[in-house]
């Protein structure tokens, strides 16, 4: 199974350099006006600013599993993107929420290390 999570947001080129600062990466595909993230070996973010989806626009929650997540989170404060305090929960990870600019949550969780 393949998974695309869906981003909708209201200005493309905006969001496709927000998006490139918060992978680390450009897109790695590009199908018509869907710029698409692979995020895992099945997994895809897509990012996607058509009138179609205007009204869906800051609504997403996902959660991402890191196993770097200050490692990500230095290179975010490097480009000025902010996010919410860190939490610690008792099980030992690590988890954090930052919204990209309309809005859409985006989570990192990092588990504890082995050990």
């Amino acid at each position: 199974m393949d998974l695309y999570s869906v981003m909708c947001v209201t200005d493309r080129a905006r969001s496709v350099k927000w998006y490139e600062v918060f992978f680390g990466k450009p897109a790695d595909e590009i199908i018509g006006e869907e710029y698409l993230w692979q995020v895992g070996e099945n997994a895809w973010l897509v990012v996607d600013d058509r009138e179609v989806r205007s009204a869906r626009v800051g609504g997403a929650m996902i959660t991402f599993g890191v196993t770097d997540l200050d490692a990500i989170l230095a290179r975010l404060d490097e480009h000025g993107i902010a996010h919410e305090p860190v939490e610690t929960y008792g099980n030992g990870v690590r988890h954090v929420d930052i919204l990209d600019p309309d809005g859409n949550s985006l989570s990192l969780a990092q588990a504890p290390a082995d050990g």
